[in-house]
């Protein structure tokens, strides 16, 4: 199964057409010939906060809408994680939810491969170097909210090492459902 996160709010999903580019582009790799038209399928149940889980394969699809509190994040493990691969968003995240397992006493990890900043277990990252906001060139994941953000001109991509993290004065995440927010405590190696 594949999954798209979506963030409804006032009774809106908020940035469909992010996530449907993104959709379209799973199933034309997988040689899923099912369309989903995401500004149809997700209807929100009211005007509250929601994480929207929508689901899906060649087989069909289900939509989950969930309360949502954000999780407060002040630090960052950096970890080496070289095998890993996450090119699509799937619904399985046994392998992603293993290297979580060692963020210690951080709030999340910061996964590095090949000595290259990758992702978050939940989100993408930014460093503001020099007054700009640098994104890594090659994520694990091309998340919706980094997308929107590089076409926006906030984000430039460029390929980040470990070693930019000391020439960074800010770390943010961002996802569908925090948007951009700034790391307090910066990233615990």
């Amino acid at each position: 199964m594949l999954l798209e996160t979506i963030r409804c709010e006032m009774g809106a999903a908020l940035h469909l057409s992010y996530h449907q580019k993104r959709l379209d582009k799973s199933c034309r790799l997988l040689g899923i010939r099912k369309e989903y038209d995401l500004n149809a399928l997700i209807v929100p149940p009211d005007s509250r906060l929601y994480r929207c889980r929508f689901l899906y394969s060649a087989e069909g699809y289900s939509i989950e809408f969930h309360p949502y509190t954000p999780k407060k994040i002040t630090s960052l493990k950096l970890l080496t994680c070289d095998t890993l691969k996450y090119p699509l968003k799937y619904a399985d995240r046994e392998s992603i939810n293993t290297l979580f397992e060692k963020r210690m006493e951080c709030d999340d990890v910061l996964l590095v491969q090949n000595n290259f900043l990758r992702d978050t277990s939940v989100a993408n990252i930014a460093l503001c170097i020099e007054g700009k906001w640098v994104t890594p060139a090659s994520p694990l994941l091309e998340g919706t909210t980094r997308e929107r953000l590089l076409d926006e001109k906030f984000l430039t991509a460029a390929p980040l090492t470990p070693e930019d993290i000391a020439r960074a004065s800010k770390v943010a995440l961002m996802n569908a459902m925090v948007g951009f927010i700034e790391v307090e405590n910066g990233i615990i190696i």
